[in-house]
């Protein structure tokens, strides 16, 4: 019986169930229903604790299951009457057992000194260790897939615990109050780091300024985050660098307590807030002070018209020094000046005015990822997590997010695959590979250069060993029997037996996308032509749009998140109708768009080529995988669910399945998104020699400069052509911002 009925049963009667809840209770139904515990009350129990509180529907649900696992049950029901085995502490010789032979049998009436009597025990004990150790490994497996599992719900109920909650629990205010004459120097001893079965780290950590980290893994060397240096941390995608970060925020790591740590992950939950004070907000024990110090002050209020009895000269003394203490506190954490602060941050991430006074219900996710970063910025903890924070933002808000936290008074560290970015806010990189991190100081330039450099001569003297080697092998070869040179040949083996073991440098492995060349047609391929559009003629989003895209053109399209980008290319596609214009197109043309959503459009309950094959039907499965392989999904993984794949691998199936329409034009919103370095260099390699036309959205400074020959701009309406690089226009940016009064 397949876990399929049971996830349609559970789809139908719950249709808002999360389908990575979904697809774990059917396969853990199926494949446990025969096991020792009651399944469908373990299944009853999941669903009471993700809220489903309607008790007709988790009966008729239940009652549904129970049907579809009829079979199972009984075969349990069956398999219950067998005798139990009790598994004993330690092996014993049944013969020297005397009294308790006499209470404890295998079956009813059954004396095991009457049987046993004179005997010596014929158990092999070789052979009941071996099928003991096998019963272990097979409940370690068990556990350590429930374990991976359990751990992304585990993740997900996290993720929904409150934010005050969670604050106060990692940063309690007695631990930062003792902060002020410590360390905020971080050490991680021989941290583990798990990700249900999966290890990602086992190593001795420690970060370390002044030298490079080379083998930590192997020589158990230790890693210290050093305060005010500002870390990029990176790696391939599925190396582990998220997980990472969640248990340095989670402090499943031994961070010190009087350590602040904030961890930016995931938006905001919306609700009437405005944006503004839910900035003010984050700072938890800031907005807790506050509502004390009003407290307190209405308190002595009250007081003062009492008399002078004792016991209200008490209590007024008692206010006034907690008053006292909490103004201090306030004072220490610059709270007069919060608005300000919280106004100049959201401003910076392109928060009008007007938009700081809306409830944060009304922003879209992109918006609430950005309140999110400001929230943090405006908490200022003593440790930063930022997990792809250019993820979420347009170029004109990393521009100024570069510039600000060039300045971030404390430690830093941040995961990113974007090179301009890294160069511009990292001090130091770390380089997450082979379970183990590497250390490197300077920016992603210095370590590129750096890593390249130590790469050439590691293998450079891993070649010039070898040859030292095979020249020693060689003479003992050709001398070793000969008597006048055997003396010489046998201290040579000796020389070759004491030389240590040689493992090659490791070689990175690079990746390739490839796109099918475009076919010819003549042009015009696609025009805009005085094109005016708005989703209402009073609100006018683009106005006299120009716009000429042919099988040379290579555009990228840069503004402010809400000026038009998106929209234009919506317009391109035929998505959207301009209010007036025209849309020129040829009929023989076929484009390829990747919206900056574009992962999320795959069906995670298909594998890589089971969705190519509903997408593009006629080819076989060998051709599919072979397809895939362009964009190295290669192997098994293009058999495993999507929904189980990294973002970085989803991407890369989107760009599959764009291929395989053999586009003449591509029209990427945000491409770069989730893409690790090699990937997007992968990417841009393939752009760069792919003989159609290209328009692009992205934040990314140096895929922007590798793959387009021009750069527009959309504000105020238009979209123009801007005289100038990237850098140009980044500058102008910041300088706006800084001007503003």
């Amino acid at each position: 019986m397949a876990s399929v009925e049971i996830a349609e049963e559970i789809r139908s009667i719950f249709p808002g169930t999360e389908e990575l809840i979904v697809q774990y209770l059917s396969g853990y139904l199926v494949d446990d229903a025969g096991e020792e515990e009651d399944v469908l009350q373990v299944a009853n129990d999941i669903l009471d604790s993700l809220g489903m509180n309607h008790p007709d529907d988790v009966k008729r649900l239940m009652a549904r299951l129970r049907d579809l696992l009829a079979e199972q049950l009984s075969a349990r029901a069956r398999n219950s009457g067998r005798p139990k085995l009790m598994k004993l502490d330690k092996v014993m010789d049944m013969s020297k057992v005397g009294a308790m032979s006499n209470t404890i049998g295998l079956g009813e009436g059954v004396d095991l000194e009457s049987i046993n009597k004179g005997k010596a025990s014929r158990v092999d004990v070789k052979k009941l260790e071996k099928q003991e150790a096998k019963l272990k490994a097979k409940i370690e497996k068990r556990a350590r897939r429930d374990l991976y599992e359990g751990s992304k719900l585990l993740d997900q109920h996290r993720k929904q615990q409150n934010y005050e909650e969670m604050f106060m629990k990692i940063n309690p205010l007695e631990a930062a109050n003792a902060a002020k004459n410590k360390s905020k120097d971080i050490h991680l001893p021989s941290i583990d780091v798990n990700f249900g079965s999966n290890r990602i780290l086992c190593v001795s950590l420690s970060i370390s300024v002044i030298l490079v980290v080379r083998d930590s893994f192997r020589s158990g060397a230790s890693l210290t985050l050093a305060y005010g240096r500002r870390y990029g941390l990176i790696g391939r995608n599925g190396v582990g660098k998220s997980t990472l970060l969640k248990h340095i925020a989670m402090r499943e790591v031994p961070i010190p307590a009087h350590i602040t740590i904030l961890f930016v992950e995931q938006e905001i939950v919306g609700d009437d807030t405005t944006a503004l004070d839910s900035v003010l907000k984050a700072d938890v024990w800031r907005d807790h002070l506050l509502k004390e110090e009003g407290s307190l002050n209405a308190r002595l209020a009250t007081l003062e018209k009492e008399g002078d009895d004792k016991r209200f000269e008490d209590a007024r003394e008692e206010a006034s020094s907690r008053l006292a203490e909490v103004h201090a506190r306030l004072s220490d954490m610059d709270a007069e000046s919060g608005p300000s602060r919280a106004a100049t941050l959201l401003a910076g991430l392109g928060f009008s005015e007007a938009d700081q006074s809306k409830p944060t219900r009304t922003f879209s996710g992109g918006w609430r990822m950005r309140l999110a970063l400001a929230r943090a910025l405006f908490v200022k903890p003593a440790l930063l997590l930022l997990d792809e924070p250019s993820n979420h933002i347009d170029l004109n808000a990393l521009a100024w997010l570069e510039d600000y936290l060039q300045t971030w008074p404390g430690t830093l560290l941040v995961v990113s695959h974007d090179r301009a970015f890294l160069d511009a806010v990292a001090t130091d990189i770390v380089h997450q590979h082979s379970g183990r991190l590497d250390y490197y100081k300077g920016n992603f330039t210095q370590f590129y250069s750096t890593k390249s450099e130590r790469d050439r001569n590691m293998r450079k003297e891993y070649e010039t060993q070898m040859d030292y080697r095979k020249h020693l092998q060689a003479f003992i070869d050709k001398w070793r029997y000969n008597a006048a040179r055997a003396s010489q040949a046998q201290m040579r083996i000796k020389m070759l037996e004491k030389l240590p073991e040689l493992e090659p440098p490791e070689e990175e492995e690079g990746e390739t996308f490839k796109f099918p060349d475009a076919e010819k047609i003549s042009p015009p391929l696609l025009q805009l032509s005085e094109v005016t559009f708005g989703y209402t003629p009073e609100n006018l989003l683009l106005q006299g749009i120009n716009i000429d895209v042919g099988l040379d053109s290579r555009i990228a399209i840069v503004g402010a998140n809400g000026a038009g980008k998106s929209t234009l290319i919506k317009l391109l596609t035929a998505e959207l109708r301009p209010l007036s214009g025209d849309l020129n197109r040829n009929g023989r043309l076929r484009i390829g768009y990747f919206s900056q959503h574009h992962v999320d459009t795959l069906d995670p309950t298909m594998s890589p080529v089971q969705f190519l094959a509903s997408k593009f039907p006629g080819k076989t499965e060998q051709e599919y995988r072979g397809h895939l392989g362009n964009f190295q999904i290669s192997g098994m993984t293009g058999l495993q669910l999507i929904g189980t794949l990294s973002g970085g691998q989803k991407s890369r199936v989107a760009f599959a399945a764009l291929s395989l329409q053999n586009p003449h034009i591509l029209l990427l919103d945000e491409p770069t998104n989730h893409l690790d370095i090699e990937g997007l260099d992968a990417l841009m390699a393939a752009l760069s020699t792919w003989n159609g036309g290209v328009i692009v959205i992205s934040h990314d400074e140096r895929f922007i400069t590798t793959v387009a020959k021009e750069l527009w701009v959309c504000a105020d309406r238009a979209v123009t052509k801007f005289k100038g690089d990237v850098q140009a226009y980044k500058s102008i940016i910041v300088n706006n911002i800084k001007a503003r009064p």
